[in-house]
């Protein structure tokens, strides 16, 4: 796939719709079985059998061969999207959609501060700008106005 910056920016745009949209249905979902862990599960289950679908219809079904091969820590990012998935199904109903995505955007924006502060996991050390620290406040913000 190219590299173009374009194309970034629109593949997380229309990440951010999906991101939008499988709060509310994976909510609905939660409801209709009872069980917010559950339904947490389930759209795993769905999600990994389309990658997988994917990998294979991609011929790069070598990559998942390597998973043995591999730090265990590399693992933790299944992980860390479950636990996503499951709080944003469960809080979506508490919070409503969209306080639910701008503390959801908040969180990662003070995690990217600080990941992108320190160069994590191989990445390039950017600069903590007071720019990207008021970004990070006006979000804050954003989070205030859509509850109160």
């Amino acid at each position: 796939m190219p590299q173009s910056p374009l194309l970034a920016l629109i593949f997380m745009a229309v990440a951010g719709v999906a991101i939008a949209l499988q709060a509310p249905i994976n909510s609905a979902l939660g409801r209709s079985i009872d069980s917010s862990l559950a339904a947490a599960a389930i759209s795993f289950g769905v999600g990994f059998a389309a990658l997988l679908a994917l990998v294979a219809l991609g011929g790069e079904a070598g990559g998942i061969a390597r998973v043995a091969t591999l730090p265990k820590w590399l693992l933790l990012g299944g992980a860390l999207g479950a636990f996503y998935v499951w709080a944003a199904l469960w809080s979506v109903a508490i919070l409503g959609v969209l306080t639910s995505i701008t503390v959801l955007i908040l969180g990662q924006m003070v995690a990217a501060l600080l990941l992108d502060y320190i160069g994590a996991f191989g990445l390039v050390a950017r600069d903590l700008s007071p720019t990207r620290v008021v970004a990070a406040l006006l979000v804050a913000g954003g989070v205030i106005l859509s509850r109160y």
